[in-house]
């Protein structure tokens, strides 16, 4: 990948992406994708047809949110999506996605006494 001739380092480089896809990681961790329509020198964006993705394992799910003005303090990347690329993921609804979560958060009952048996106990009043 070439860099652009004249290179525009921090928030001005986003010009460059004005009305291509995005997608933009918060500070929080959410993950939103939408068209970027304009930047101020704060690097404040608007997304125009946004939708947040949610991902689990090899799939993800996506929740329309429309069109969002994200303050530029907020935004730890931001980078062009391209749409033709096999990234291996399936897009699944919103509630099988709640269902893949619940499966991989259930506790594995053989590997919780697995461990339990290899913890031991140790009394801190004999180290004072």
């Amino acid at each position: 990948m070439e860099l652009p001739n004249p290179y525009l380092p921090g928030a001005s480089s986003l010009f460059e992406q004005l009305d291509k896809k995005l997608m933009v990681v918060l500070r929080d961790g959410r993950k939103l994708v939408g068209y970027l329509r304009s930047i101020d020198q704060f690097a404040n964006l608007i997304l125009e047809d946004v939708v947040e993705r949610t991902f689990v394992d090899k799939y993800y799910c996506d929740v329309e949110q429309g069109f969002l003005l994200i303050r530029g303090e907020n935004v730890e990347l931001a980078g062009e999506i391209d749409e033709n690329a096999d990234t291996g993921l399936t897009q699944v609804s919103v509630e099988e996605l709640q269902k893949l979560e619940e499966e991989l958060s259930k506790p594995n009952k053989s590997v919780d006494t697995k461990s339990a048996k290899n913890t031991k106990h140790v009394d801190l009043d004999e180290f004072t």
